[in-house]
């Protein structure tokens, strides 16, 4: 009997070995989570022949179970656009290419040639589909993809503001000596047409009272070699404090594609933060919502998981954001290699959200999240590990000499 108890020990040592030797291994593997074995003893009898617990004795030990500690391991800045780590409860849904579900905490992830982003064994990140804003739009997962073909398409410019002050101290342009030329105020900016083709966009302002003024654009019939004088667009008023008080809301304002198609369009002009003081002309602000088409050149993943794409002509577009999981038993969930890990029936089924609601931890993004091997403590372990094995090794060696003994006797 002590033969089999030392060698029980002797396998459960080499297991608890086999273990340690693992975690060490995995000591720079990125979501790595560090695994423990578990022992179990091993006994003769339940109960004795009368019902009593005194009888039984024991008869060595098993590994009853190797657990891993799903504490937080530490956070690595890598500067990678497509690496993100979770701080926190929580793990990516992954689509493997069998069409099965798992999950992990290895946020190294990857873009395909076909727009896909995945892991490095080539499983499909999950989430969540938005608008281009990043606003979440169904509570479905789906894969995480981006457009890498044609480029995205051109937009016509449909709204323009302008912030800027007008000087209070100006003349009256007609009453002035000389006459203020139409033209001495005034800025201009690019908007594009439906074809991404740039049109010119260009405002005058010219006083015309006291907290007045005029704006004018080109007239479009206007040439180099027949010069027309600027159409009036609008009229702005402002009230002793310098605050516009007309036009209110936005303004009508006609754009003029080169291309004979495409004609005359119309955007709106939205000038409700113009004012009025005792200081220079200036322009703080011009912008407007028209671009070209562009192809794409960046992808990154943000703090709250939403998935950006950046194109030639500067603009950013949301595709999508990523969910997370979690489980009621993460002890429970099943590792299937590569820092993956699929759901059981103890594991019970996944829970999910948007990162940094409830539990759910929150993302860094450009960073990885290191394994939670504590290299130190492993170490310890393994030689404890080494002398139980030495230990049991030597039950078997005093077990057999006593057996030599009995087998000598006269």
């Amino acid at each position: 009997m002590s033969f089999q108890t030392g060698l029980s020990g002797l396998n459960a040592s080499g297991k608890r070995l086999d273990v340690i030797g693992n975690n060490i291994a995995n000591a720079n593997t990125v979501g790595m989570k560090v695994s423990r074995a578990e022992f179990t003893e091993l006994i003769a009898a339940a109960l004795g022949p009368s019902g009593g617990g005194g009888a039984g004795g024991g008869i060595g030990v098993t590994v009853g179970a190797v657990s891993q500690q799903f504490s937080q391991g530490t956070i690595n800045i890598t500067g990678n656009s497509l690496d993100v780590a979770i701080n926190g409860g929580g793990f990516y849904q992954l689509t493997q290419k069998d069409g099965s579900a798992a999950y992990t905490r290895d946020g190294q992830f990857k873009l395909t040639s076909t727009g896909d982003i995945v892991t490095n064994t080539g499983a499909n990140l999950m989430g969540y589909p938005t608008t281009l804003l990043g606003i979440t739009t169904s509570s479905t997962i789906q894969k995480l993809t981006v457009p890498t073909g044609a480029p995205i398409p051109a937009k016509a410019t449909s709204a323009v503001t302008a912030e800027f002050n007008l000087d209070a101290r100006a003349k009256v342009g007609a009453t002035a000596t000389p006459p203020t030329v139409i033209g001495t105020y005034g800025t201009t900016m690019t908007g594009f047409d439906s074809q991404g083709v740039p049109v010119p966009i260009t405002l005058y302002f010219d006083k015309t009272a006291a907290d007045a003024w005029n704006i004018y654009v080109p007239n479009p019939a206007s040439t180099q070699a027949a010069p027309l004088p600027p159409v009036l667009l609008t009229n702005m008023t402002f009230d002793v404090n310098g605050k516009l008080t007309l036009p209110v809301g936005t303004t009508p304002l006609t754009l003029q594609s080169t291309n004979p198609s495409i004609g005359a369009f119309t955007a709106t002009l939205d000038l409700s933060t113009v004012t009025q003081y005792g200081a220079a002309f200036a322009v703080s602000s011009l912008t407007q919502d028209g671009y070209a088409a562009g192809s794409l050149t960046g992808v990154k993943i943000d703090d709250r998981g939403i998935l950006t794409t950046t194109y030639s002509n500067g603009q950013s577009q949301a595709r999508g954001q990523i969910s997370l999981a979690d489980f009621r038993n993460v002890q429970g969930l099943a590792p299937v290699g590569a820092g993956s890990w699929v759901e059981t029936a103890s594991s019970g089924q996944p829970i999910r959200g948007i990162p940094g609601e409830g539990n759910f931890g929150k993302l860094r993004a450009g960073a990885t999240e290191d394994s939670n091997v504590d290299l130190t403590a492993e170490l310890i372990s393994m030689m404890t590990a080494q002398r139980d094995y030495q230990a049991n090794a030597q039950t078997i060696k005093t077990q057999d000499q006593v057996l030599s003994t009995l087998v000598n006797l006269r």
